[in-house]
């Protein structure tokens, strides 16, 4: 793509308005034909509800300002009418439905006909390319909910390639995705540039950005900033974080000292087995073992079983167990439920905080006392005076940008709901804290907050496992990490050996780490 290619898009002052808030103010967007766009900013900086303007989720009415698309100007009153004119957006949420197969949400309101009735063996024979296109080997039956969030993702993409599609916008595409589905991706986006498609890409995964971007635009705090070309103005992340967040971003990380003590966490031969396919071994004989004060990393490719590994440790709330011990303070203790984890001072952040994580319907002083009503109780009745003051100290002491914490939840930006979850477990008072993608879909500015909670939670003496398909992050946040392959733990490598290629090498050997 080059700067003479045509105009496909042209967003001209869009300003969209909430109730008290002004998301988009004046906002101006071009994109030519054939190139991949990025569209770059700090959480509630706009992005989204842009895109959202752009397809329909918010009709002509709602927003001034004017879209022009191929030449003619656009007034889409839904997504249908998008979509119809080749616009097609895979959202951060995904919206696929958890009962159906993949086949079924693949060609969901678009399935294949033949004589007026669906016909099921072309979606099936469509479904199976479309997968393998994405890089996702399952059987096409299999229900949604079977999967993980990370293949979750992959049906959301062969979804919009089945349509035809112009114009691809992509929310956070790769924000569930390992490092090796992602660039699998990233080389799909650019096959499909090959063959003129064009697509729009918000991410906060800026090495992405930057690996794959023709132009970029910045927002900030819902206004345009500008508009970069990769090539011509040599751009590189730091230049992106300078436009993101106004000011210059020294490190990525918060400088740490770690205050490593004793192991008082180990986990010991723990086996556990699929909850469906009877004769697959989620985890093998796993040994490991958390230090207080240590930062713990786990590594693995998708699939690699570390989500199941934690998850079947708090509370056996993942998969059949067949044996292994949990040691703690030395001696052995018994996680036959998720309330008996919490009990032991065990805490579990899920990669998935809005299905999981979090009730959206509830607001911040609801969410953070969740996990452990029993500490502003009162003879089975909610001390609500004790409830405020709990939340109130947390959005304070984690900076959640929230008015008051009788906020709802799903009002926040995605960096300030993790800081929610966060405090919701940090309120039961853990010994071991396990972080399952802390920072997925969440912007540089804030993962510096999230990684400078973590580091501080460290160095009051606890334990904190981080499990995250960033390399990057996990050599530049953790002690120690452990790598995964097929159930199994093949390595554990400390910070000073830790690098791209050694983690990689063990994160894909089917070698067994010897028991130290």
């Amino acid at each position: 793509m080059t700067t003479s290619a045509p105009i496909l898009l042209e967003m001209r002052s869009i300003t969209k308005e909430f109730p008290g808030v002004k998301a988009l103010s004046d906002v101006n967007l071009v994109v030519r034909a054939g190139e991949i766009h990025a569209i770059c900013g700090e959480n509630g900086a706009g992005k989204s509800t842009l895109m959202k303007v752009l397809s329909g989720v918010y009709p002509y009415g709602s927003y001034s300002g004017q879209i022009v698309y191929q030449g003619q100007e656009v007034r889409f009153s839904d997504i249908r009418q998008s979509e119809h004119a080749g616009i097609v957006i895979i959202h951060q949420e995904l919206a696929l439905i958890p009962d159906m197969s993949i086949t079924e949400n693949i060609f969901l309101g678009n399935e294949p006909r033949k004589r007026g009735a669906i016909d099921w063996k072309s979606a099936q024979r469509q479904a199976l390319d479309l997968m393998a296109r994405v890089g996702l080997s399952e059987d096409p039956d299999t229900l949604i909910k079977d999967i993980g969030v990370g293949k979750q993702q992959l049906v959301e993409i062969a979804k919009a390639f089945a349509k035809d599609v112009k114009l691809l916008i992509l929310d956070e595409p790769t924000a569930a995705l390992n490092e090796a589905d992602s660039q699998h991706l990233l080389d799909l986006l650019r096959g499909f540039r090959e063959r003129g498609v064009t697509s729009i890409m918000i991410s906060h995964k800026l090495n992405e950005i930057e690996a794959i971007s023709d132009e970029i635009t910045i927002l900030r705090d819902g206004k345009t900033v500008e508009t970069l070309n990769i090539k011509r103005d040599g751009v590189d992340e730091d230049r992106i974080v300078r436009g993101m967040v106004g000011r210059e971003l020294g490190s990525r990380f918060p400088d740490h000292t770690p205050k490593i003590g004793e192991t008082f966490f180990e986990v010991r031969d723990w086996t556990v087995r699929h909850p469906i396919s009877t004769e697959r071994l989620v985890c093998k004989g796993s040994n490991f073992h958390v230090r207080r004060g240590e930062i713990v990393g786990f590594a693995g490719l998708m699939g690699a079983g570390r989500t199941e590994l934690a998850m079947s440790i708090f509370g056996r709330s993942y998969g059949v167990y067949l044996g292994g011990q949990i040691i703690k303070d030395g001696k052995e203790i018994q996680l036959k439920s998720v309330a008996d984890a919490i009990h032991h001072g065990l805490a579990y952040v899920s990669e998935d905080r809005k299905a999981i994580g979090l009730n959206l319907l509830d607001d911040i002083k609801t969410s953070t006392v969740a996990a452990k009503l029993s500490k502003i109780t009162k003879r089975g009745v909610i001390d609500e005076v004790a409830e405020y003051k709990a939340a109130e100290a947390y959005r304070k002491d984690l900076r959640t940008k929230a008015p008051t914490v009788d906020e709802g939840v799903s009002k926040l930006s995605g960096g300030n709901q993790q800081k929610v979850v966060l405090a919701k477990w940090m309120f039961t008072d853990p010994d071991l804290l396990i972080l399952d993608e802390p920072t997925r879909g969440i912007d540089v500015g804030a993962k510096y907050e999230i990684y400078g909670i973590i580091q501080r939670l460290a160095d009051q003496g606890k334990g904190v496992i981080v499990i995250s398909s960033e390399l990057p992050e996990l050599i530049g946040l953790c002690d120690r990490i452990y790598t995964v392959f097929e159930g199994q733990i093949t390595g554990d490598i400390a910070r000073q050996d830790a690098d791209p290629e050694t983690l990689m090498k063990q994160m894909t050997s089917t070698k067994k780490m010897q028991t130290r």
